[in-house]
């Protein structure tokens, strides 16, 4: 009978993997009419309330790291490696036997930290201090500077309490192949911590802390090189309110020498989010066939890492609309066991789970979208069932909008463009769906006992199928319709505009998007500039053109088939628009344009850490020695809306502001790090 159970279970599961393929295909050739090409591009692939952790200012002083309030939920709640069950069964065997292998059954490895001698720290982030609840002055301590080295955990083997690290298992798709059991190859997990003020639950994470059994051929370590970027962008994108994993410190290993394409020194960041949980953790499980530990691990995420079943949204009450109200805020608190809907498509709390996590990643696609971030590796390892930005390899944010950009240079095929991210970001959630595909069309029979013990009988297969196919559906319109309504709102803000209005996407941004495409225009700097634009300005058509300048490169006009009088003509005419837009919502008075200055530069950033700056910054720290650059570029990422910082060199803050020089615009690099 288990062997009949198992080959049933895989048959449905490839009968979800056939239909969920057939979808996204049928959704790649969709494309709505009634739409700019430019949306369509950026939402035909596809069918709220993201976590945004941001200082917030509060008086809490803080406390010490001894102080700070430590959990193990993860490692309580679910299984662990087998082989190392126990913390003291991985304490008690040679560093050397917790490397590379296969871990099956379970959702984590109980794995100390490598020692890292004569360890440097290199920097920390204040916001980050704060938000974890640590007090003013703490990085200055032994204790810290030893936590955040990989010499310090809060296990004491003597009497075997407390809390012991650990590395998660997962599996994923890497650029749209199987690639199996991958899991935290460099990343150990040191407890979770909870901000006594916020209540706000962490999970502190070291990156650089040595081999898991996740390792598979690597060593484990990380370069300088690329911990100084995602130390850099973890922050930067917080500071924007991007939905992102954090970083708190990092940490030179200068007795590390890790081999890459060359001999490079090493480094540590210790990180940390509310969850790391992946859709590669869900895939790892469905390609083993352990649907008793998928469920597990859907009711440890929703219970554990949401805020209970009753958080997440109830079923819509009409077809998901970027417009409608009830597609944005849907109504919440529906009991766990409560089952909603007719028959043929009822949700149950496991399709409300389905449905938050797409909803967050919508939402976080879009703040990518609308800030130009590209992420590069959006395998399925990579995507947050938080809808989290996560693990930081070859990223850029773009300099000239070119939609087909992608900073990593082994993506020939461009699978990962920033066009693409919406697009695979859905790619991924339907590999989700496949995972939850039998708990989301089991419906109303998902707790009967027949079915959570022995699975899906051959008679209830066909009604669990077609359920799963008509949820997931729906799913992909209302991630769609939540993409769409917040890159919207978004843009608008950029814009500077306040009301709605239906025709601004295809009017306005559409156009400005051309424009800036076809003109080679810094996409960041364009809505900066625009910020300080007078109304006044641009009552004339001489006006007009005369203010177009202020967009251009130092070196003037580029872009093919372009001249400084085509192009100045062409902008003049979007101006027009947004003058006529823009004194609909403040009028053309100096007193608006006052108001409206400050709200723009409130949401588009002065600096953002391009691809030069941090290129320059890594060699500057790494080849010529210096720290207190590293200050100075978080500084700058911690306030990116400001005019000026407090870093004791103005100039260098308004060379990293100003114009890309030419040669270092659209930057690539490799995923190794």
């Amino acid at each position: 009978m288990p062997n009949e159970i198992k080959i049933l279970y895989n048959c449905v599961r490839i009968l979800l993997l056939t239909l969920l393929s057939y979808m996204l295909f049928r959704t790649l050739l969709y494309r709505p009419q009634n739409l700019s090409s430019r949306l369509v591009q950026m939402t035909a692939h596809i069918s709220n309330g993201a976590v945004i952790s941001s200082s917030n200012g509060s008086s809490f002083a803080g406390v010490s790291l001894q102080d700070l309030p430590k959990s193990n939920t993860f490692t309580s709640n679910l299984p662990p490696d087998p082989d190392f069950k126990t913390p003291s069964s991985s304490q008690n065997a040679r560093r050397a036997d917790l490397g590379p292998r296969m871990v099956k059954g379970a959702l984590y490895t109980f794995v100390r930290p490598e020692e890292t001698s004569d360890a440097e720290l290199l920097g920390t982030s204040p916001a980050a201090m704060r938000d974890i609840g640590l007090q003013a002055g703490e990085k200055d301590t032994s204790d810290f500077k030893a936590l955040v080295a990989g010499n310090k955990t809060y296990w004491d083997s003597s009497d075997e309490k407390g809390i012991y690290p650990w590395a998660q298992c997962y599996g994923g798709y890497q650029f749209g192949s199987w690639a199996g059991q991958l899991g935290d190859g460099r990343a150990i997990s040191l407890f979770e911590s909870t901000n006594p003020s916020t209540k706000t639950r962490y999970e502190i994470q070291l990156k650089g802390a040595g081999k898991t059994p996740y390792s598979r051929f690597a060593d484990g370590k990380a370069v300088l090189r690329s911990s100084i970027r995602e130390f850099i962008v973890s922050e930067a994108l917080n500071a924007l309110h991007i939905p992102t994993t954090r970083a708190l410190s990092l940490t030179l290993a200068p007795n590390a020498k890790v081999r890459r394409e060359r001999i490079e020194p090493g480094a540590i960041v210790a990180r940390f989010a509310q969850s790391w949980l992946r859709i590669g953790t869900f895939d790892l499980l469905r390609a083993r066939g352990d649907r008793k530990n998928v469920r597990k691990l859907a009711t440890y995420v929703a219970e554990n890492v949401y805020t209970g079943w009753t958080s997440l949204p109830s079923i819509l009450s009409e077809p998901a609309s970027a417009t409608s109200s009830t597609t944005i805020n849907p109504s919440r608190d529906v009991p766990p066991g409560k089952v909603e809907g007719e028959s043929s498509g009822e949700e149950n709390r496991f399709a409300r789970l389905y449905r938050e996590i797409a909803r967050r990643n919508a939402i976080t696609v879009a703040y990518w979208q609308a800030y130009a971030f590209t992420n590069g590796v959006l395998n399925t390892d990579n995507t947050s069932l938080l809808g989290l930005s996560l693990d930081f390899g070859p990223f850029a944010f773009l300099d000239n909008f070119d939609p087909s950009y992608t900073p990593n240079h082994d993506d020939h095929a461009l699978r990962y463009s920033y066009r693409n991210q919406p697009s695979i970001i859905w790619w991924n959630l339907l590999r989700l769906g496949e995972s939850l595909g039998e708990l989301i069309g089991a419906g109303s029979k998902v707790d009967e006992e027949q079915f959570v013990n022995e699975g899906v009988t051959k008679a209830f297969a066909p009604e669990l199928i077609k359920r799963a196919e008509t949820i997931i559906e729906r799913v992909g319109d209302e991630y769609k319709a939540v993409f769409l309504a917040e890159y919207t709102r978004l843009m608008r803000k950029r814009f500077g505009l306040v009301s709605d209005d239906e025709k601004d996407f295809e009017e306005l941004f559409s156009d400005a998007l051309d424009m800036m495409e076809a003109q080679e225009l810094d996409f960041n700097h364009f809505f900066r500039r625009l910020s300080s634009v007078k109304v006044g300005d641009l009552k004339d058509e001489e006006g007009r053109k005369w203010v177009a300048g202020r967009f251009f490169h130092a070196e003037g006009v580029t872009g093919l088939g372009n001249n400084e009088d085509t192009a100045r003509e062409r902008i003049a005419i979007w101006l027009e628009k947004w003058r006529v837009r823009i004194t609909r919502d403040w009028g053309d008075g100096e007193e608006g344009d006052g108001k409206r200055e400050a709200e723009m530069k409130n949401v588009n950033p002065k600096f953002i850490p391009r691809s030069w700056v941090l290129d320059e910054l890594i060699r500057r720290v790494e080849r010529d020695g210096e720290r207190e650059v590293i200050g100075q570029v978080m500084e700058m990422a911690l306030h990116p809306f400001e005019d000026e910082w407090k870093t004791g060199d103005r100039e260098q803050e308004e060379r990293w502001c100003g114009d890309v020089p030419r040669q270092n615009r659209q930057m690539m690099c490799s995923c190794s790090s």
